[in-house]
Formats: C-alpha cells, sequence, structure tokens
C-alpha cells in the first residue's frame, strides 16, 4: 500500500513537472511579435488585452496553488508564478511602445488586475474555514481558466468555416494540448476536481484541433507568403468573418 501511494506520488510530480515545461512552450510563443514590436517602436494593430486577461487567470490559479488554499498543488502555483511573470514583462513592452491613448488603458487595465487579484487575496484569507476558502478560490480559478477556452472554441469555428488551418498554430495547438493533458493527470492523482477539470476540458479541446489540423492541412492555404493580418483581410472582403469577436480574435492569433 505504502510502494502504491509511493508510485501515485512519483507519478503526480511527473505529471506537475511535465506540465510546468509544456506551459513554458506557451508563455514564449508571444516573444516573436514582442520583437516585431521592439524593432518597429510601435503595437500596431495588436492588442494587451490578453495579456492582461492572462495575468489576472495566473496570478489567481497560483495563489489557488500556495500552502494558504490548497493542499500539496506547489507545481500549479510554479507555472502560473513563471506565467505572470511573463505576462508581466509582456505588458510593460506593450505600455512602453503603445500610443498615448493605449498606453493608458493598459495602465489602467493592470492597475485594475493588482488591485482586483489583492482584494480577492486578503479577502480569501479572511475565510477562516479552510476548506471553503479553498473551494471559494478554487471556483474561481476554474471560472477564469474555462472562460480562456472560448479562444480555442473560436479558432476551431474559424478553421471549419475557412477550411484552412491557417488560423490554429500547430505547436501552440500541440502545447495546450500537452500542458491540459499533464495537469488533467495531475489533478487526477491530487483528487484536485478544481485541478483536472478546466484542464480536462482544455485537453479535450486540443485533441479537438490537432484533429482538426490534420484533416484540414492538405487543404488549408498556409502556403501563402502573406501575414495573418492579410489573410484577415482576405476573409472579411469575401465574408468569411462575421463577427466582431472573430475580427478581433484573427489579431490576437497573429500574436501568438
Amino acid at each position: 500500500m505504502v510502494s502504491l501511494h509511493h508510485a501515485l506520488e512519483t507519478w503526480k510530480n511527473a505529471a506537475g513537472i511535465a506540465g510546468n515545461i509544456f506551459a513554458f512552450g506557451l508563455f514564449v510563443s508571444p516573444i516573436p511579435t514582442f520583437q516585431r514590436i521592439i524593432r518597429n517602436r510601435t503595437t500596431e494593430q495588436f492588442s494587451g488585452s490578453p495579456y492582461i486577461y492572462a495575468l489576472l487567470n495566473c496570478l489567481i490559479c497560483a495563489w489557488y496553488g500556495s500552502p494558504l488554499v490548497s493542499v500539496d498543488n506547489l507545481l500549479v502555483t510554479s507555472v502560473n508564478s513563471v506565467g505572470a511573470v511573463f505576462q508581466m514583462a509582456y505588458i510593460i513592452i506593450f505600455i512602453m511602445y503603445a500610443e498615448r491613448g493605449k498606453k493608458l488603458k493598459m495602465i489602467g487595465l493592470v492597475i485594475g488586475v493588482i488591485s482586483l487579484f489583492s482584494v480577492i487575496m486578503l479577502g480569501s484569507l479572511l475565510i477562516v474555514d479552510f476548506e471553503v476558502r479553498r473551494s471559494s478560490i478554487g471556483s474561481l480559478s476554474c471560472v477564469t481558466l474555462i472562460s480562456m477556452f472560448a479562444s480555442p472554441l473560436l479558432v476551431i469555428k474559424l478553421v471549419v468555416r475557412t477550411r484552412s488551418v491557417e488560423f490554429m498554430p500547430f505547436f501552440l495547438s500541440l502545447s495546450t494540448f500537452l500542458m491540459s493533458t499533464a495537469f488533467c493527470l495531475y489533478g487526477v492523482l491530487n483528487s484536485d476536481p478544481f485541478v483536472y477539470a478546466p484542464n480536462g476540458m482544455g485537453a479535450i479541446l486540443g485533441i479537438i484541433q490537432l484533429v482538426l489540423y490534420s484533416y484540414y492541412k492538405s487543404t488549408s492555404r498556409q502556403d501563402s507568403q502573406g501575414p495573418l493580418i492579410e489573410s484577415y483581410d482576405h476573409e472579411r472582403r469575401f465574408g468569411l468573418l462575421h463577427t466582431a469577436s472573430e475580427k478581433k480574435f484573427v489579431y490576437w492569433l497573429a500574436e501568438q
């Protein structure tokens, strides 16, 4: 029985470490975009909002993994702490090169995120019952993480509509699938539904994306030499992008 427990603990830690490694691939994916921003000294059409939301998500999830909120979830804290550092770095660079209007908006959003997280953190510490505190922050982390899956759902819709994987970078989809699968397994082995539930959803969406990539790869227009923004203009002219959210998403995807 002791050996079984030891084996499960080993597998759990291995899954958590793997999740941290796979997540690093996601964290560095916007680097080419910010190299372009620094080189051109302008943020162009790019939006800083995804990094603001990602920062909030990382902070909440990191807080959930801390010993003050949940038990034996330090690998959740580690990955999200690293993620928060990356997001903050991207936000600082964005603010440096943004025009005045965007700059002020981003600064206001950063202050808002830090203020909101401070309220969440301090408020949760006022909850004396540890299980209630864990459930409250765990539920909040689930909501923020699941809401981030709106992007994969939207890109799946675009791929099916355009019959092209142009809007779905393979390695981004693969990294998302691997990270979500690793942390889903980590949550299962740790008996933590607040970890395995949202990541299980992410793993399923990752599988769907990879299947779609395999199916539509042969018909994709990836051989086009034009950048993603130009491809967006092409899709808009031909009426393939119908909603404002889809149009904003393509600009966001260009940053990844």
